[in-house]
């Protein structure tokens, strides 16, 4: 039967901070075996037309990501669950929005709503998400295993890892910049730049 219940499994919760790290998860199992944040919307409270508050836990229905992917884009904190499908328009999305990405490795086993172990492992790698630096951080140094890809550095970062010959250049764009520097817009900025054959 097919459902779109998969509840995260506990570790995974565990090693992002536990569930009371996480403020709100907008879309939680209506009678969830363990708690996934300190407050949760259900299908009944529809936490797509809820407000979003604090640090949120997202595991979307996959029926409906892209509607889901879209509120925690504007959101902007938090971390996410989902499968690592980078041909989708949702993925896409991701790229160009979240902090960091934690692909996991090999294929978890999500857990039914009633809290028993799946039968079957996801038939999809699945990755993790964050927006904002600080649940950038926390996917970085978590024990869990994969690898992770930062997709955002801090502006100082990026001046201080280019050699002297550059750093004039980027102080000069990075003023008109603010929070964080996407990695994908320093290269495009530099792209054309002069002196990006030898560096």
């Amino acid at each position: 039967m097919s459902t779109d219940v998969w509840l995260t499994p506990p570790y995974i919760l565990n090693a992002l901070g536990g569930a009371q790290s996480f403020d709100l998860d907008p879309c939680a199992c209506e009678n969830r075996p363990w708690d996934t944040a300190r407050q949760h919307y259900t299908w009944r409270d529809n936490g797509l037309l809820k407000t979003w508050h604090g640090r949120v836990y997202l595991n979307p229905p996959f029926s409906a990501v892209n509607r889901w992917v879209g509120r925690m884009v504007a959101h902007g904190h938090g971390i996410g669950l989902l499968f690592a499908k980078t041909e989708t328009q949702a993925f896409q999305t991701i790229f160009d929005t979240a902090s960091g990405l934690l692909f996991l490795e090999g294929r978890i086993t999500f857990h039914e709503p009633d809290g028993r172990l799946g039968k079957h492992r996801s038939q999809h790698p699945t990755v993790l998400m964050a927006w904002g630096q600080d649940d950038a951080e926390v996917l970085a140094t978590s024990d869990l295993p994969g690898k992770f890809v930062p997709l955002q550095i801090p502006r100082i970062f990026a001046a201080l890892a280019l050699n002297q010959t550059w750093k004039q250049a980027i102080r000069d764009w990075m003023k008109d910049q603010r929070g964080p520097v996407r990695l994908a817009d320093l290269y495009a900025a530099f792209a054309q730049h002069r002196k990006r054959r030898e560096n």
